[in-house]
């Protein structure tokens, strides 16, 4: 059955000598792996291989069999140019960074528009500012809205926030409650959008404490979630 989506690139990983593993979070069907055969034999193989870069928004045209773990691409396009968020540096390890963190994040192979336009826009926004120093931190945070695991802001006001109930607290009942700084910036970041970050001002220890605290988070409600292996060049970059 042919399929035409748009995708999200995750992941990508050479096989053998020629092929290519690819990883996509696509509109249609979700998480999709495929597998790009003989890519690296000519010239214009290895042309559409550039489209493949992390975080690439393409147009695909898939030969989709629900029996196979690999899934066949017809033809490739880009459906977004990006103008720097392959060019320049510190966005480019944001890119390696979020990339890993959804590849482990998306697992299930289903549709989820919703998710996708999140994705599509929240990178477009990206690739525009020249101000972009905390758009991870909301990124992730925003990202629970679609994984299942949103803070629930009803006690808002309460002093502390316990990462393993996604809930605010009267009191640290475990190891997981957090407060002061942290706490004040999650409450901040709630109540914001990717328009106003520049309005957040955090040193540079600050914004990496907050990136643990987020990823710890992440680790409690995923079963299935790896820290990024990029995330100590992330943070020599970044920070």
């Amino acid at each position: 059955m042919l399929i035409t989506t748009n995708a999200i690139v995750l992941s990508r990983l050479k096989f053998r000598d020629n092929d290519l593993i690819v990883k996509c979070y696509t509109n249609e069907k979700g998480v999709v792996s495929f597998i790009l055969r003989g890519v690296f034999k000519n010239s214009k193989s290895t042309t559409k291989v550039a489209y493949y870069q992390l975080l690439s928004q393409l147009q695909l045209i898939i030969d989709f069999k629900e029996s196979r773990s690999l899934q066949t691409v017809k033809e490739t396009k880009l459906s977004i140019i990006y103008s720097s968020l392959h060019s320049n540096v510190l966005k480019g390890s944001i890119v390696m960074f979020l990339s890993e963190v959804l590849a482990s994040s998306l697992q299930e192979e289903e549709q989820n528009e919703q998710l996708f336009s999140y994705l599509e826009t929240a990178l477009l926004w990206l690739d525009a500012q020249d101000d972009y120093s905390n758009f991870h931190l909301l990124f992730l945070l925003n990202l629970t809205k679609y994984l299942g695991f949103y803070p629930d802001t009803n006690d808002i006001d309460y002093p502390f926030f316990n990462l393993k109930e996604g809930r605010f607290d009267m009191d640290a009942y475990d190891k997981y409650c957090i407060s002061g700084e942290n706490l004040t910036l999650l409450k901040t970041l709630l109540g914001t959008t990717f328009d106003a970050l520049s309005e957040i001002k955090i040193n540079s220890k600050q914004r990496q404490t907050f990136l643990n605290t987020m990823l710890l988070y992440f680790e409690l409600h995923l079963g299935s979630f790896k820290t990024p292996k990029s995330l100590s060049i992330f943070n020599q970059v970044f920070n």
